[in-house]
């Protein structure tokens, strides 16, 4: 082999320490509330049905837990932040809904093969480091039949546009393939396979509404783990630097004339049905 061309694999664990620091940091919960509605479409896409076993995977605050929940789903929500499975676990006692909680890694899930009906994950496991690995656990504790129904940004959405600009600043770990290939028909087909009885993957827009793009970028500041950890990775000209550069990016986007954001986001509304 010529001198050069050996490539060290990625410390999956290593990276993955530092997503889950970086998920864990801010508030997570106060972006994802706003994007319940995804939850809601993807499981009317996937006709859920009262008494199926679903697991949603990587369910942050629960937006599609608490979903299959009001469809009398039996749902089993996860995630590896456990503070995030706490506020959801919150907004399920205040609707009354029966949901069983559970901290997991999306790359190694603790349930057995075909242990569900309809697994699910909104904007989740598309941040996994080792998409194989990931993408091979959904299908393995799915059922043979069943149903994996995923919510995830396109390469060219606002928010794929998004972490190309933070990635500018604070370049992503090496041999890591990027979240929003999850966006993308091929990427599916590739990591699932010869797995896939049936795809569906229409494009649709989750609107994103605040009061201004400054309102827009302090919230993710303050609270979106990712943008939270890159502007307190860097100094102050550099923090002013990224700031300027995602008020740019939402200017790009914004459809609102009269000062508010109002920005629509592509993302793919997955449904996989497997052999």
């Amino acid at each position: 082999m010529e001198a050069g061309t050996n490539q060290v694999a990625p410390d999956f664990s290593a990276i993955k320490t530092k997503q889950q620091a970086a998920w864990a940091s801010g508030d997570y919960a106060v972006i994802g509330t706003t994007l319940q509605i995804v939850g809601e479409t993807l499981c009317e896409a996937l006709d859920l049905r009262a008494g199926q076993r679903v697991l949603d995977v990587a369910a942050g605050n629960g937006n599609a837990t608490l979903a299959a929940a009001r469809r009398w789903c039996d749902v089993v929500s996860t995630d590896y932040v456990g503070s995030l499975l706490e506020r959801a676990k919150a907004r399920a006692s205040a609707e009354g809904l029966a949901v069983q909680f559970e901290q997991a890694d999306a790359e190694n899930l603790q349930f057995g093969d075909g242990a569900f009906d309809v697994v699910l994950s909104t904007f989740g496991v598309m941040f996994t480091p080792n998409q194989e690995k990931a993408a091979a656990e959904l299908a393995r504790v799915c059922k043979a039949g069943g149903k994996i129904g995923l919510a995830n940004w396109t390469p060219t959405s606002f928010v794929g546009e998004m972490f190309k600009v933070m990635g500018r600043y604070i370049p992503p770990a090496a041999g890591v393939k990027p979240p929003p290939l999850w966006g993308t028909e091929d990427r599916l087909r590739e990591l699932f396979g010869s797995r896939i009885a049936a795809l569906q993957a229409p494009k649709r827009h989750f609107v994103f509404r605040y009061r201004s793009p400054k309102h827009w970028l302090d919230t993710f500041r303050t609270y979106y783990g990712p943008t939270h950890k890159a502007f307190g990775a860097l100094d102050e000209g550099k923090q002013a630097a990224l700031a300027e550069d995602l008020v740019g990016l939402v200017q790009r986007f914004n459809t609102a004339t009269d000062g508010a954001m109002t920005v629509p986001s592509e993302y793919l509304e997955v449904v996989i049905r497997l052999r």
